[in-house]
Protein backbone atom coordinates (compact mmCIF):
# COMPACT_ATOMS: atom_id res chain seq x y z
CA UNK A 1 0.00 0.00 0.00
CA UNK A 2 1.27 3.13 -0.79
CA UNK A 3 -0.13 5.99 0.83
CA UNK A 4 2.01 9.83 1.67
CA UNK A 5 2.01 9.73 5.74
CA UNK A 6 2.69 12.18 8.43
CA UNK A 7 3.68 11.78 12.27
CA UNK A 8 3.26 14.86 13.94
CA UNK A 9 5.57 14.06 17.46
CA UNK A 10 6.62 16.95 20.03
CA UNK A 11 9.46 16.56 22.78
CA UNK A 12 7.00 16.98 25.37
CA UNK A 13 3.09 17.19 26.27
CA UNK A 14 1.78 20.46 25.83
CA UNK A 15 4.17 21.54 22.75
CA UNK A 16 0.92 21.75 20.39
CA UNK A 17 0.68 18.59 18.96
CA UNK A 18 -2.96 18.51 18.64
CA UNK A 19 -2.88 22.56 17.20
CA UNK A 20 -0.83 21.25 14.55
CA UNK A 21 -2.18 17.85 13.49
CA UNK A 22 -5.77 18.97 13.72
CA UNK A 23 -4.77 22.09 11.50
CA UNK A 24 -2.94 20.05 8.81
CA UNK A 25 -5.81 18.00 8.78
CA UNK A 26 -8.43 21.05 7.95
CA UNK A 27 -5.89 23.14 6.29
CA UNK A 28 -5.15 19.67 3.56
CA UNK A 29 -8.74 19.03 3.32
CA UNK A 30 -9.07 22.72 2.83
CA UNK A 31 -7.08 21.85 -0.42
CA UNK A 32 -9.22 19.35 -1.37
CA UNK A 33 -7.26 16.15 -0.41
CA UNK A 34 -8.65 13.04 1.48
CA UNK A 35 -7.01 12.92 4.73
CA UNK A 36 -7.02 9.80 7.02
CA UNK A 37 -6.36 10.83 10.32
CA UNK A 38 -4.95 8.43 12.67
CA UNK A 39 -3.79 9.15 17.01
CA UNK A 40 -1.32 7.29 18.70
CA UNK A 41 -2.02 5.41 22.06
CA UNK A 42 -5.56 5.31 24.03
CA UNK A 43 -6.79 8.88 23.40
CA UNK A 44 -10.33 9.14 22.53
CA UNK A 45 -10.59 13.16 22.77
CA UNK A 46 -8.03 13.89 20.25
CA UNK A 47 -9.18 11.89 17.52
CA UNK A 48 -12.61 13.36 17.79
CA UNK A 49 -11.28 16.62 16.55
CA UNK A 50 -9.35 15.14 13.88
CA UNK A 51 -12.77 13.56 12.64
CA UNK A 52 -13.91 16.84 12.05
CA UNK A 53 -11.02 18.09 10.32
CA UNK A 54 -10.50 15.36 7.90
CA UNK A 55 -14.48 14.29 7.90
CA UNK A 56 -13.13 10.96 8.14
CA UNK A 57 -13.27 8.56 11.61
CA UNK A 58 -10.31 9.86 13.89
CA UNK A 59 -8.17 6.40 14.69
CA UNK A 60 -5.83 5.03 16.97
CA UNK A 61 -2.57 3.10 16.62
CA UNK A 62 -1.90 1.45 19.69
CA UNK A 63 0.57 -1.61 19.88
CA UNK A 64 0.14 -2.50 23.32
CA UNK A 65 -3.76 -2.82 22.95
CA UNK A 66 -4.05 -4.27 19.32
CA UNK A 67 -0.60 -6.02 19.41
CA UNK A 68 2.35 -4.25 17.25
CA UNK A 69 1.85 -6.42 14.10
CA UNK A 70 -1.59 -5.32 13.73
CA UNK A 71 -0.28 -1.39 14.05
CA UNK A 72 0.07 -1.47 9.83
CA UNK A 73 -3.01 -3.39 9.01
CA UNK A 74 -5.38 -0.66 11.14
CA UNK A 75 -3.55 1.94 9.63
CA UNK A 76 -3.55 0.71 5.87
CA UNK A 77 -7.65 0.11 6.77
CA UNK A 78 -8.12 3.72 8.17
CA UNK A 79 -6.00 5.28 5.35
CA UNK A 80 -7.63 3.20 2.33
CA UNK A 81 -8.51 6.04 -0.27
CA UNK A 82 -7.02 8.41 1.31
CA UNK A 83 -4.89 11.09 -0.04
CA UNK A 84 -2.05 11.43 2.32
CA UNK A 85 -2.38 10.25 6.44
CA UNK A 86 -1.76 12.39 9.42
CA UNK A 87 -0.32 10.83 12.82
CA UNK A 88 -0.65 12.17 15.64
CA UNK A 89 1.55 11.63 18.22
CA UNK A 90 1.23 10.65 22.36
CA UNK A 91 3.14 12.57 24.53
CA UNK A 92 6.86 12.90 23.69
CA UNK A 93 8.39 11.33 20.72
CA UNK A 94 10.14 8.32 23.11
CA UNK A 95 7.94 8.18 25.70
CA UNK A 96 6.70 4.56 25.78
CA UNK A 97 5.57 1.97 28.39
CA UNK A 98 7.03 2.25 31.44
CA UNK A 99 10.82 2.80 31.03
CA UNK A 100 10.91 1.42 27.21
CA UNK A 101 9.43 3.16 23.87
CA UNK A 102 7.09 0.73 23.52
CA UNK A 103 3.47 1.94 22.21
CA UNK A 104 5.93 5.15 21.73
CA UNK A 105 5.10 7.87 19.07
CA UNK A 106 8.48 6.73 18.25
CA UNK A 107 7.53 3.36 18.25
CA UNK A 108 4.85 3.69 15.85
CA UNK A 109 6.39 5.74 13.48
CA UNK A 110 9.30 2.91 13.04
CA UNK A 111 6.28 0.55 12.52
CA UNK A 112 4.71 3.03 9.57
CA UNK A 113 8.11 3.97 8.55
CA UNK A 114 6.45 7.43 8.26
CA UNK A 115 8.87 10.35 8.58
CA UNK A 116 8.65 12.39 11.68
CA UNK A 117 7.71 16.09 12.24
CA UNK A 118 8.96 17.31 15.62
CA UNK A 119 6.73 20.08 16.83
CA UNK A 120 8.60 22.41 18.82
CA UNK A 121 7.19 24.99 21.57
CA UNK A 122 10.06 28.20 20.82
CA UNK A 123 8.73 29.87 24.03
CA UNK A 124 11.60 31.41 26.08
CA UNK A 125 14.26 30.18 24.00
CA UNK A 126 15.79 31.06 20.89
CA UNK A 127 19.36 29.87 19.80
CA UNK A 128 18.30 26.66 22.23
CA UNK A 129 16.01 25.01 19.88
CA UNK A 130 18.86 23.85 17.55
CA UNK A 131 20.24 21.65 20.65
CA UNK A 132 17.16 20.53 21.21
CA UNK A 133 16.17 19.50 17.98
CA UNK A 134 19.56 17.79 17.20
CA UNK A 135 19.12 15.71 20.23
CA UNK A 136 15.63 14.44 19.08
CA UNK A 137 16.60 13.92 15.42
CA UNK A 138 19.62 12.03 16.69
CA UNK A 139 18.58 9.62 19.64
CA UNK A 140 17.45 6.97 17.69
CA UNK A 141 18.72 6.74 13.82
CA UNK A 142 15.71 4.90 13.71
CA UNK A 143 13.50 7.60 13.45
CA UNK A 144 13.77 10.13 11.29
CA UNK A 145 12.39 13.33 11.80
CA UNK A 146 12.34 15.31 8.62
CA UNK A 147 11.36 18.64 9.28
CA UNK A 148 10.33 20.94 12.48
CA UNK A 149 7.46 23.46 12.87
CA UNK A 150 8.10 25.87 15.89
CA UNK A 151 4.86 26.73 18.03
CA UNK A 152 4.51 29.71 20.04
CA UNK A 153 6.45 32.10 18.29
CA UNK A 154 6.28 35.53 19.75
CA UNK A 155 7.90 37.47 16.80
CA UNK A 156 9.39 38.45 13.68
CA UNK A 157 12.71 38.65 15.04
CA UNK A 158 12.31 35.73 17.39
CA UNK A 159 11.45 33.71 14.74
CA UNK A 160 14.84 34.45 12.72
CA UNK A 161 16.49 33.92 15.56
CA UNK A 162 15.13 30.34 15.77
CA UNK A 163 15.60 29.89 12.05
CA UNK A 164 19.27 30.75 12.06
CA UNK A 165 19.56 28.06 14.77
CA UNK A 166 18.20 25.42 12.98
CA UNK A 167 20.57 26.01 9.90
CA UNK A 168 20.55 22.47 7.78
CA UNK A 169 17.38 21.68 9.38
CA UNK A 170 13.97 22.19 7.27
CA UNK A 171 11.69 24.34 8.97
CA UNK A 172 7.85 24.04 7.82
CA UNK A 173 6.12 26.48 9.91
CA UNK A 174 6.38 28.74 12.86
CA UNK A 175 3.34 29.46 14.80
CA UNK A 176 2.53 32.78 16.44
CA UNK A 177 1.01 32.75 20.11
CA UNK A 178 -2.54 32.94 19.61
CA UNK A 179 -4.89 32.32 22.48
CA UNK A 180 -7.77 32.41 20.07
CA UNK A 181 -7.05 28.79 19.22
CA UNK A 182 -7.04 27.18 22.60
CA UNK A 183 -9.69 24.24 23.82
CA UNK A 184 -10.44 24.77 26.99
CA UNK A 185 -9.88 21.14 29.32
CA UNK A 186 -10.67 20.31 32.21
CA UNK A 187 -10.07 17.17 34.51
CA UNK A 188 -9.15 14.61 31.94
CA UNK A 189 -7.73 16.69 29.20
CA UNK A 190 -9.36 18.71 26.41
CA UNK A 191 -13.50 18.98 26.37
CA UNK A 192 -14.49 16.39 24.08
CA UNK A 193 -15.95 17.79 20.57
CA UNK A 194 -19.19 16.37 20.57
CA UNK A 195 -19.88 18.10 23.58
CA UNK A 196 -19.28 21.69 21.90
CA UNK A 197 -20.71 21.13 18.61
CA UNK A 198 -20.65 24.17 16.85
CA UNK A 199 -17.99 25.82 19.21
CA UNK A 200 -15.61 22.41 18.01
CA UNK A 201 -16.42 23.07 14.36
CA UNK A 202 -15.52 26.67 14.95
CA UNK A 203 -12.19 25.74 16.45
CA UNK A 204 -11.22 23.10 14.33
CA UNK A 205 -11.84 25.84 11.03
CA UNK A 206 -9.55 27.91 13.17
CA UNK A 207 -6.72 25.81 13.11
CA UNK A 208 -6.69 24.87 9.75
CA UNK A 209 -5.94 28.66 9.24
CA UNK A 210 -3.99 29.12 11.55
CA UNK A 211 -1.56 26.22 10.11
CA UNK A 212 -2.36 27.12 6.42
CA UNK A 213 -0.82 30.96 6.71
CA UNK A 214 1.84 29.32 9.14
CA UNK A 215 3.14 26.36 7.69
CA UNK A 216 4.83 25.48 4.21
CA UNK A 217 1.70 22.59 3.38
CA UNK A 218 4.12 22.21 -0.04
CA UNK A 219 7.17 21.14 1.52
CA UNK A 220 5.03 18.83 4.57
CA UNK A 221 3.43 17.22 1.41
CA UNK A 222 6.58 16.36 -0.34
CA UNK A 223 7.78 15.07 3.01
CA UNK A 224 4.88 13.12 3.12
CA UNK A 225 5.32 11.42 -0.22
CA UNK A 226 8.97 10.21 0.86
CA UNK A 227 7.25 7.22 3.11
CA UNK A 228 7.54 4.04 1.09
CA UNK A 229 5.26 1.69 0.42
CA UNK A 230 3.54 -0.23 2.75
CA UNK A 231 3.87 -4.14 3.35
CA UNK A 232 1.18 -6.48 3.99
CA UNK A 233 -2.57 -6.10 3.87
CA UNK A 234 -5.05 -4.48 5.36
CA UNK A 235 -6.90 -5.09 8.51
CA UNK A 236 -10.57 -6.34 7.67
CA UNK A 237 -12.85 -6.95 10.72
CA UNK A 238 -13.40 -10.56 11.06
CA UNK A 239 -16.68 -11.91 9.53
CA UNK A 240 -19.21 -13.98 10.59
CA UNK A 241 -22.05 -15.93 9.24
CA UNK A 242 -25.18 -13.07 8.25
CA UNK A 243 -28.22 -13.92 9.95
CA UNK A 244 -31.45 -13.63 7.89
CA UNK A 245 -32.92 -11.49 11.20
CA UNK A 246 -29.88 -9.58 12.53
CA UNK A 247 -29.77 -8.79 15.87
CA UNK A 248 -29.59 -4.76 17.11
CA UNK A 249 -26.79 -3.85 19.23
CA UNK A 250 -27.46 -0.52 21.20
CA UNK A 251 -24.59 1.27 21.87
CA UNK A 252 -24.54 4.67 24.34
CA UNK A 253 -23.55 8.20 22.41
CA UNK A 254 -24.27 11.79 23.01
CA UNK A 255 -22.28 14.28 25.02
CA UNK A 256 -21.94 11.64 28.35
CA UNK A 257 -20.50 8.64 26.35
CA UNK A 258 -17.95 10.33 23.78
CA UNK A 259 -15.19 7.40 24.17
CA UNK A 260 -15.11 4.95 21.37
CA UNK A 261 -12.83 2.77 18.58
CA UNK A 262 -14.17 3.26 15.19
CA UNK A 263 -13.20 -0.29 14.64
CA UNK A 264 -15.82 -1.83 17.59
CA UNK A 265 -18.57 -0.55 15.55
CA UNK A 266 -17.15 -1.83 12.45
CA UNK A 267 -16.52 -5.15 14.52
CA UNK A 268 -20.30 -5.57 15.79
CA UNK A 269 -21.77 -5.00 12.16
CA UNK A 270 -19.14 -7.81 11.14
CA UNK A 271 -20.26 -9.92 14.02
CA UNK A 272 -23.82 -9.84 12.27
CA UNK A 273 -25.37 -7.18 14.14
CA UNK A 274 -27.02 -3.83 13.37
CA UNK A 275 -25.51 -0.26 15.52
CA UNK A 276 -28.44 1.54 16.67
CA UNK A 277 -26.80 4.78 18.65
CA UNK A 278 -28.50 5.94 21.50
CA UNK A 279 -27.90 9.01 24.34
CA UNK A 280 -28.36 8.25 27.66
CA UNK A 281 -28.99 12.12 28.60
CA UNK A 282 -31.88 12.46 26.46
CA UNK A 283 -33.60 9.29 25.05
CA UNK A 284 -36.19 7.82 27.17
CA UNK A 285 -36.29 4.85 25.61
CA UNK A 286 -33.70 2.03 24.06
CA UNK A 287 -33.60 1.95 20.67
CA UNK A 288 -35.97 -0.63 18.59
CA UNK A 289 -35.60 -4.29 18.96
CA UNK A 290 -32.13 -3.82 21.26
CA UNK A 291 -30.69 -7.14 21.90
CA UNK A 292 -27.72 -5.51 23.32
CA UNK A 293 -26.45 -2.81 24.90
CA UNK A 294 -22.58 -1.17 24.66
CA UNK A 295 -21.67 1.61 27.46
CA UNK A 296 -18.50 2.79 27.04
CA UNK A 297 -16.28 5.82 27.92
CA UNK A 298 -16.94 9.31 28.85
CA UNK A 299 -17.79 11.56 31.11
CA UNK A 300 -20.59 10.84 33.53
CA UNK A 301 -19.44 12.49 36.07
CA UNK A 302 -19.95 16.10 34.61
CA UNK A 303 -23.70 14.85 33.10
CA UNK A 304 -24.68 13.00 36.65
CA UNK A 305 -27.53 14.97 37.43
CA UNK A 306 -28.65 15.03 33.74
CA UNK A 307 -28.58 11.36 33.47
CA UNK A 308 -30.08 10.31 36.89
CA UNK A 309 -33.36 12.74 35.85
CA UNK A 310 -33.87 10.36 32.85
CA UNK A 311 -35.80 8.17 35.04
CA UNK A 312 -37.41 6.37 32.26
CA UNK A 313 -34.48 4.98 30.26
CA UNK A 314 -32.40 4.09 33.50
CA UNK A 315 -35.35 2.00 34.65
CA UNK A 316 -35.09 0.65 30.94
CA UNK A 317 -31.39 -0.23 31.12
CA UNK A 318 -31.92 -1.73 35.03
CA UNK A 319 -34.58 -4.56 33.89
CA UNK A 320 -32.75 -5.06 30.34
CA UNK A 321 -32.70 -8.64 30.80
CA UNK A 322 -29.74 -9.12 27.25
CA UNK A 323 -26.00 -8.41 27.50
CA UNK A 324 -24.35 -5.44 28.47
CA UNK A 325 -21.13 -4.28 28.06
CA UNK A 326 -19.64 -1.24 29.96
CA UNK A 327 -16.18 0.09 30.10
CA UNK A 328 -15.50 3.56 32.37
CA UNK A 329 -18.06 5.84 32.04
CA UNK A 330 -20.45 2.69 31.51
CA UNK A 331 -19.36 1.13 34.79
CA UNK A 332 -20.16 4.00 36.55
CA UNK A 333 -23.92 4.37 35.01
CA UNK A 334 -24.88 1.35 35.41
CA UNK A 335 -23.66 1.00 39.12
CA UNK A 336 -26.40 2.21 41.88
CA UNK A 337 -25.25 5.65 42.52
CA UNK A 338 -22.55 8.35 41.11
CA UNK A 339 -21.43 11.18 43.29
CA UNK A 340 -24.69 10.40 45.44
CA UNK A 341 -27.19 10.72 42.19
CA UNK A 342 -29.28 7.61 41.21
CA UNK A 343 -27.88 5.60 38.57
CA UNK A 344 -28.84 2.37 37.21
CA UNK A 345 -28.01 -0.35 39.66
CA UNK A 346 -27.39 -3.06 37.19
CA UNK A 347 -23.79 -3.10 38.89
CA UNK A 348 -23.96 -3.22 43.01
CA UNK A 349 -21.93 -0.55 44.70
CA UNK A 350 -21.48 3.28 44.51
CA UNK A 351 -18.89 5.52 42.58
CA UNK A 352 -17.79 9.00 43.78
CA UNK A 353 -15.15 11.72 41.91
CA UNK A 354 -11.97 12.06 43.80
CA UNK A 355 -8.67 13.85 43.20
CA UNK A 356 -6.56 11.20 42.12
CA UNK A 357 -5.98 10.50 38.20
CA UNK A 358 -5.37 6.76 38.03
CA UNK A 359 -3.82 6.16 34.65
CA UNK A 360 -2.16 3.52 32.39
CA UNK A 361 -1.63 0.62 30.81
CA UNK A 362 -2.69 -2.81 32.59
CA UNK A 363 -2.33 -6.43 31.54
CA UNK A 364 -5.04 -8.12 33.59
CA UNK A 365 -5.84 -11.61 34.60
CA UNK A 366 -10.16 -12.37 34.34
CA UNK A 367 -10.52 -14.15 37.33
CA UNK A 368 -13.79 -15.79 35.80
CA UNK A 369 -16.49 -16.07 33.00
CA UNK A 370 -18.37 -13.42 32.04
CA UNK A 371 -20.24 -11.89 28.85
CA UNK A 372 -17.21 -11.44 27.33
CA UNK A 373 -14.47 -12.66 29.89
CA UNK A 374 -13.50 -16.39 29.92
CA UNK A 375 -11.34 -17.56 33.23
CA UNK A 376 -7.49 -17.16 32.64
CA UNK A 377 -7.68 -15.11 29.70
CA UNK A 378 -5.20 -12.26 29.80
CA UNK A 379 -6.07 -8.88 28.52
CA UNK A 380 -4.27 -5.78 27.72
CA UNK A 381 -6.29 -2.93 28.17
CA UNK A 382 -5.80 1.31 29.69
CA UNK A 383 -7.14 3.11 32.78
CA UNK A 384 -7.93 6.87 32.03
CA UNK A 385 -10.71 8.18 35.28
CA UNK A 386 -10.50 10.48 38.64
CA UNK A 387 -13.38 8.17 40.26
CA UNK A 388 -13.61 5.38 42.34
CA UNK A 389 -16.20 2.52 42.47
CA UNK A 390 -16.91 1.03 45.54
CA UNK A 391 -18.18 -2.32 45.01
CA UNK A 392 -16.90 -4.90 46.74
CA UNK A 393 -17.11 -8.88 46.12
CA UNK A 394 -14.45 -10.44 43.71
CA UNK A 395 -13.21 -8.35 40.93
CA UNK A 396 -13.48 -9.70 37.41
CA UNK A 397 -9.65 -8.57 36.63
CA UNK A 398 -6.78 -9.01 38.14
CA UNK A 399 -3.36 -6.86 37.34
CA UNK A 400 0.27 -6.12 39.05
CA UNK A 401 -0.52 -3.89 42.04
CA UNK A 402 -4.91 -3.59 41.16
CA UNK A 403 -8.05 -5.36 40.64
CA UNK A 404 -11.22 -4.03 39.36
CA UNK A 405 -14.45 -5.17 37.38
CA UNK A 406 -17.86 -6.72 38.30
CA UNK A 407 -19.12 -9.51 35.52
CA UNK A 408 -21.83 -12.30 35.12
CA UNK A 409 -23.23 -14.22 32.16
CA UNK A 410 -24.78 -11.36 30.44
CA UNK A 411 -22.42 -8.54 31.97
CA UNK A 412 -19.07 -7.10 31.85
CA UNK A 413 -18.23 -3.95 33.75
CA UNK A 414 -14.86 -2.36 34.36
CA UNK A 415 -13.07 0.42 34.39
CA UNK A 416 -10.74 -1.11 31.63
CA UNK A 417 -10.71 -0.12 28.07
CA UNK A 418 -10.14 -2.71 25.51
CA UNK A 419 -9.27 -2.44 21.69
CA UNK A 420 -11.60 -5.11 20.30
CA UNK A 421 -9.60 -5.01 17.28
CA UNK A 422 -6.71 -6.66 19.13
CA UNK A 423 -9.42 -9.20 20.35
CA UNK A 424 -12.15 -9.41 17.90
CA UNK A 425 -13.85 -12.28 19.59
CA UNK A 426 -14.94 -9.72 21.98
CA UNK A 427 -17.76 -8.47 19.43
CA UNK A 428 -17.99 -12.17 18.62
CA UNK A 429 -19.44 -13.05 22.21
CA UNK A 430 -21.26 -10.26 22.54
CA UNK A 431 -23.41 -10.40 19.19
CA UNK A 432 -23.85 -14.35 19.76
CA UNK A 433 -25.10 -14.02 23.62
CA UNK A 434 -27.66 -11.14 21.88
CA UNK A 435 -31.06 -11.62 21.93
CA UNK A 436 -33.00 -11.90 18.32
CA UNK A 437 -35.45 -9.28 17.40
CA UNK A 438 -37.57 -12.53 16.12
CA UNK A 439 -37.60 -13.35 20.28
CA UNK A 440 -37.88 -10.08 20.88
CA UNK A 441 -41.18 -9.64 18.69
Amino acid sequence: MVVPRLVVAAPASGSGKTTVATGLMAALRARGLAVSPHKVGPDYIDPGYHALASGRPGRNLDPWLTGEERVVPLFAHGAAGADVAVVEGVMGLFDGRGDTDFASTAHVARLLDAPVVLVVDAARQSRSVAALVHGFATFDPRVRVGGVILNRVGSDRHEELCRAALSGVDVLGAIRRDDAVETPSRHLGLIPAAEREQEAVAAVARLGGLVARSCDLDALMRLARTAPPLPGRTWEPPGCPQPVDRKVVAVAGGAAFTFGYAEHVELLRAAGADVAVFDPLHDERLPDGAGALVVGGGFPEVYATELAANTRLREQVAAFDGPIAAECAGLLYLCEELDGRRMCGRVPGTARMTAKLTLGYREAVATRDSLLTRTGERYRGHEFHRTVHDGGGEPLFRWEGGADGYGDALLTASYLHLHWAGRPELAQRLVSSSRSPSVLR
